[in-house]
């Protein structure tokens, strides 16, 4: 086969279809979204059943699972960056956006801890503040993909802690867990879900 030779025009043609279908792409898949979603709602519910059911006094050792899940999620991003070819602004920024998260939160978990009335001020004041958390890096993922569902989803963790905020006096502590559950079908579940389907499609 002989070879093809394009002329300047053509050359810059190609390019210029090469680079707007690489920008049509969506990196993200969703994957992690759906993951972290689904377990934070499963601990948290089962974290709720256990308290308001059975009493049962280490009802926060369920949260033990999101160690196996963590562990799972390192392999998954190593193996995705070797088969990455190019690393993103998206990929480099959020990663530290998704740290200072974790960081936060263990921070403020451990100042609650220490208020001297654990067992109350952990349940009153621990998920508010927990789901104001939730909604930075939701939100600054969703403006730095471009992605309106994610942006929604971190507005709506900040609605939600206000309406926790607000009925800290109303509602018991076990029932305040519940938030949590509602707070990832908002912020992490359903848009990952979109955000799956927008990969399928774009990719």
């Amino acid at each position: 086969m002989g070879k093809k030779h394009f002329s300047p025009q053509e050359s810059l043609a190609l390019i210029e279809s090469m680079i707007q279908k690489a920008q049509n792409k969506f990196a993200e898949n969703g994957h992690l979204y759906l993951l972290w979603g689904w377990t934070v709602f499963v601990c948290s519910f089962l974290q709720f059943v256990l308290l308001h059911f059975f009493q049962y006094q280490y009802h926060y050792r369920i949260w033990g699972i999101t160690w196996l899940v963590a562990i799972y999620q390192m392999i998954y991003l190593k193996r995705k960056k070797r088969e990455r070819t190019v690393k993103t602004y998206y990929d480099e920024v959020i990663g530290y956006v998704w740290i200072s998260f974790v960081a936060a939160m263990f921070l403020i978990g451990y100042a609650i801890s220490n208020t001297g009335s654990m067992f109350s001020a952990y349940y009153t004041l621990f998920t508010p503040c927990i789901l104001v958390l939730y909604g930075i890096p939701v939100f600054l993922s969703g403006i730095l993909l471009r992605f309106k569902p994610l942006t929604i989803g971190g507005v709506g963790c900040w609605i939600i802690s206000f309406v926790a905020s607000t009925s800290l006096t109303k509602i018991p502590y076990d029932y305040q867990l519940l938030f949590i559950p509602i707070t990832m079908l908002v912020a992490w579940i359903v848009p990952g879900y979109l955000m799956r389907k927008k990969y399928l499609q774009t990719n």
